[in-house]
């Protein structure tokens, strides 16, 4: 165990749980669902549009521009309209699409096998999220996730996104933490490395997209930086 280290806080989409996979696993069912196919559009088209506005919207979401019910409705009904999609609410589609999703149980590489090196070394596990509370809990416990960690602190639950310094700072209370024996892993440059670091505690860059061709970005905080491609690599460092 590396001493300098005892609470690691873990973003969970993408870094933990497959969130690229498992929401086009999810839309696809739903596409299907909703005969969205008699339409003349194919999944491959509809799920390109929806994902350029999903991320647009959540990007406003973050910033408080826009309501999570704003982001609901909106992601499926500008998509409608873009593809010219009719006689299907957009309302009734996120909820379908939303039900599905914690059923999608992919996670990334390495995720079970370096969670349960981390409990045997004897690390405090936490999780920091944005996602919608109902969803991401749901995800932990349908993928097996949720016992490796002592508690999850979700944006929607404390009023508070990342890469905000408020639900950082809460998380480390809550978590009987210190700000130097604390370690944020995550796959979001913007919304979970710089958040922490900005926060004042260690980071991990994991961006398994990147394997291989990853080009460390400078870091101009004073806390350290690690640039991952595999969470097995979070081994050589605790």
């Amino acid at each position: 165990m590396n001493k300098k280290y005892t609470h690691l806080f873990f973003d969970l989409d993408n870094t933990l749980w497959d969130f690229k996979q498992n929401s086009k696993l999810t839309m696809e069912i739903t596409f299907h669902a909703f005969g969205i196919g008699n339409q003349n559009r194919t999944f491959e088209e509809f799920f390109e549009v929806y994902s350029e506005i999903n991320h647009f919207l959540w990007a406003a979401y973050r910033k408080k521009e826009i309501s999570k019910k704003e982001l609901t409705r909106k992601r499926f009904q500008l998509t409608f309209d873009q593809l010219q999609i009719t006689g299907i609410d957009s309302d009734e589609m996120n909820s379908a699409y939303l039900a599905e999703m914690p059923k999608q149980k992919v996670l990334e590489p390495g995720t079970l096998d370096v969670l349960e090196y981390l409990k045997q070394e004897r690390y405090k596990l936490f999780i920091i999220t944005n996602g919608f509370s109902e969803v991401q809990h749901k995800k932990l416990h349908s993928s097996g996730l949720a016992p490796f960690f002592e508690k999850v602190f979700i944006s929607e639950e404390l009023k508070c996104p990342k890469p905000g310094h408020l639900i950082f700072e809460h998380a480390i209370k809550s978590s009987n933490a210190k700000k130097g024996r604390s370690l944020m892993i995550g796959d979001d440059w913007d919304v979970d490395v710089i958040g922490a670091l900005k926060f004042g505690i260690d980071s991990v860059y994991y961006s398994a997209e990147k394997r291989g061709i990853m080009n460390p970005r400078s870091n101009k905080y004073k806390n350290t930086l690690y640039y991952f491609t595999h969470l097995l690599e979070l081994k050589t460092i605790l």
